[in-house]
Order: C-alpha cells, then sequence, then structure tokens
C-alpha cells in the first residue's frame, strides 16, 4: 500500500458549505450595494456639481474622485483596526459613515459641502475588511472561487450603476441619488448582521507584514488598477458634459446610451475572458489595454457625434469590463496565501488612489472647457499602461505552455 497521502480535491470539487454560501451571499450583497451607491454618481455628478455655487473645473473633478483619497488612506488602517475588534464592528462603523457622508452630500447646495459629503463617504473605506471577513468566514479549499464571487458581483454593480445612477436622477435629482446611498448602506449593514458569527473574528491577529503584499508582480497589478481608476474617474468628470453639451442630449436618455454601449461591449469582453485562461496571458491583458486607448482616442478626435461617442463608450467597456474583474483575479492568484488580505488591502489602496488621482485629472484638463483634452490626457495614461505591459507578463503571470 502506497504511503502517501491522497491528493486535496480540486477547488472545483469542494461544495460550499450553507453556513458558506450564506456568507458569501450576504458579504457580495452588502459590497454591491454600497459600491452602487458610489458608482451610480460618476455618470451624473459632474453636470450637477458644475450648477453648485463656488464651483470651478478642479473642484468638479475633487467632488467626482474625491472619495478615492479617504478610501485610499483608510483601507489599511481600518483592516488593521478589525484584526484587533473584529470585522463586523469595523464594517458596520464604515457603512454608518458612507450613510453620514451620502446625507451630507444630499442637503448641500456648494460645491464645499458635495466635497466633504464625498471625503466621507470614502471614510467608510470597508473593501479590504469585507473581503478579509469573507477570507475568516471561508475555507481555503472555496476561497479563491469565493472571492471571485465578490468580485464579480462588484463587477456587476458598476455595470448597474451606469445604467441606474442617469436614469434615478433624471428623475429624482442628484440629491435623490445621494438619499439612496444612505439607504444601501442601511440594507448592506443589515445583511451583515445576519452573516454568521465567525470564530475567527476578534483580537488574536499578529499584525500584519506588508512585505510580502509588495512584491514587484503584485505592484505591477497595484500599478495597472491605478491606471484604470483613473482613466475611468477621469473619462466619467468630461463625457457627461459631452453628452449634454455637445450632443445636446437630454439627460433623461444619457442612460439609453450607457446600456446600448454595455451590451454592445460585451461582444468585445466576453471573447477576452474565453481566451483569458486561469494565470492570465500578457496577451490578452494588452488587448483591453489597447480598446481602452483606441476608446479615448475617439472621445478625444471624434467625439462629434451620437454614433462616434457610442462606438467610443462600447470600445472603452469592452476593455475596462475585462480588466475590473481579470486585475484581481489575477492578484488572488499571484499572492501568497498567507497575505492574500493584505495583498488586497494595498491593490484597493492603489484603485482608490486612482480614482481620486482621475478626479483632479479631469477636473484640471476640463479646465478651459474642452472635454477631449481630458479624453487625450487618459489616452496617454493607457499608452503608459500599454508600454508598461509590454515590459514583462501580465501581472507577472508566466504565460500557459
Amino acid at each position: 500500500m502506497s504511503d502517501e497521502s491522497p491528493s486535496p480535491a480540486p477547488e472545483a470539487a469542494v461544495a460550499l458549505l450553507p453556513g458558506e454560501r450564506r456568507t458569501v451571499g450576504l458579504l457580495t450583497g452588502a459590497a454591491m450595494l454600497r459600491m452602487l451607491g458610489l458608482f451610480s454618481l460618476l455618470p451624473v455628478l459632474s453636470v450637477y456639481a458644475g450648477s453648485l455655487d463656488g464651483q470651478t473645473p478642479l473642484l468638479i473633478g475633487l467632488a467626482v474622485g474625491g472619495y478615492g483619497l479617504t478610501q485610499a488612506l483608510l483601507q489599511i488602517p481600518l483592516g488593521a483596526l478589525s484584526d484587533r475588534v473584529g470585522r463586523r464592528p469595523v464594517i458596520l462603523a464604515g457603512l454608518a459613515v458612507f450613510a453620514v457622508g451620502s446625507a451630507v452630500a444630499a442637503y448641500s447646495d456648494t460645491i464645499a459641502g458635495v466635497i466633504a459629503g464625498r471625503f466621507l463617504q470614502g471614510a467608510g473605506a470597508i473593501s479590504a475588511t469585507l473581503t478579509a471577513l469573507l477570507v475568516d468566514a471561508t475555507r481555503p479549499a472555496i476561497r479563491t472561487r469565493s472571492m471571485a464571487v465578490l468580485g464579480i458581483g462588484i463587477g456587476v454593480s458598476f455595470i448597474v450603476a451606469m445604467v441606474f445612477g442617469p436614469w434615478f436622477a433624471a428623475h429624482f435629482g442628484v440629491p435623490a441619488l445621494f438619499l439612496f446611498g444612505v439607504v444601501a448602506a442601511a440594507v448592506g449593514a443589515a445583511f451583515v448582521l445576519m452573516v454568521p458569527a465567525v470564530s475567527l473574528e476578534g483580537g488574536t491577529r499578529s499584525p500584519t507584514d506588508l512585505r510580502p503584499a509588495i512584491r514587484p508582480d503584485l505592484l505591477r497589478l497595484d500599478a495597472y488598477v491605478f491606471l484604470l481608476h483613473a482613466i475611468m474617474t477621469a473619462t466619467f468628470v468630461a463625457l457627461p458634459f459631452v453628452l449634454g453639451g455637445r450632443l445636446e442630449l437630454p439627460a433623461t436618455s444619457h442612460w439609453m446610451i450607457y446600456v446600448g454601449a454595455i451590451v454592445a461591449s460585451l461582444a468585445l469582453t466576453v471573447p477576452l475572458i474565453l481566451r483569458d485562461e486561469r494565470r492570465g496571458k500578457a496577451a490578452t491583458l494588452r488587448i483591453a489595454v489597447v480598446l481602452l486607448l483606441a476608446g479615448q482616442a475617439v472621445l478625444a478626435f471624434a467625439s462629434f457625434s451620437t454614433a462616434t461617442v457610442f462606438l467610443a463608450l462600447v470600445l472603452f467597456f469592452g476593455g475596462f469590463n475585462f480588466l475590473e474583474a481579470g486585475l484581481p483575479a489575477r492578484l488572488s492568484l499571484l499572492a501568497d496565501d498567507d497575505a492574500r488580505g493584505a495583498s488586497l488591502g494595498v491593490y484597493s489602496t492603489a484603485q482608490f488612489l486612482g480614482a481620486f488621482a482621475g478626479g483632479l485629472i479631469g477636473g484640471r484638463f476640463l479646465g478651459d472647457g474642452s472635454p477631449a483634452n481630458v479624453f487625450f490626457v487618459c489616452a496617454l495614461l493607457a499608452a503608459i499602461w500599454l508600454a508598461l505591459a509590454g515590459t514583462g507578463r501580465a501581472g507577472g503571470a508566466p504565460d500557459p505552455t
């Protein structure tokens, strides 16, 4: 008889336990609602901020992307705090702060008040802590799959937000959209309270060593997500001015442009997903970045008709949706098992710093009233990304042979 112990079952063969399934569903729902409250403002906030007292182009950009600064600064400290006091209290407090920030912005009639509300929204920085609770509550054999569900849920919330935000704001106003964030936070908190108790919660962990989370291959992915969210946020600072200004489309019809472009972009995103193997191919990532670059180039030089803007958005969403799901998937495969939470914390920090930088870029280059300048800068950022991606394999992962 062989002395060898049986090899562990592959992850795909391990079923989630009822408690794990419930936890993954509830935490994914809470994350989706919170991100829906943030993402749904992107397509409409810049035009609304432009109507407020005291607005300037730079302050408009800060209103759109300002949440990213407090998100980035507080992800790791709040994650460390959750190691001491438990995940659930930090998540609930973060959702409460998000709700307060949403209310502040909803009842403000100046640009300064909206910016303060956006900073408060970002101060509820619980992405890393939510992920850590998911890790605590799931077995290693199904952890990657569970995190994939969470990532897919957040990606779906972005797609829904691109449709829901313009539609809701057109019918009820942007202040009501901020108040929707209060409701989303309350429902998300209820979901978190329904999560089964996790025995690993609370004060027995030692401080996290960040060194395994800042390896060069992981930092490359952090740089990629920084660029992705900088481009995305800057784009949505300028894009509403193209739709409502140059093209003179009523606000009530913007959602039709977004939903049509997202649906059409699946013809690009789905083949990329099918091509991309589990560890990721460098060529697939570069194709997605080329789509971003092409979309920004069309917006910069040919956004003179609804048809060309629609084409640009199809290209942009085709690349963006693949990268938004593909980058964290690569990171989860490359990160050390005992440092995955820390790696995701650094990744989230880079992601939200990118959103903040994108808001500043959008506001700065919108200063002369020309959205094309913003799109041109975004195209340059995509070109820089393409150059970075050409210096090594995608995220440091070897190409399958």
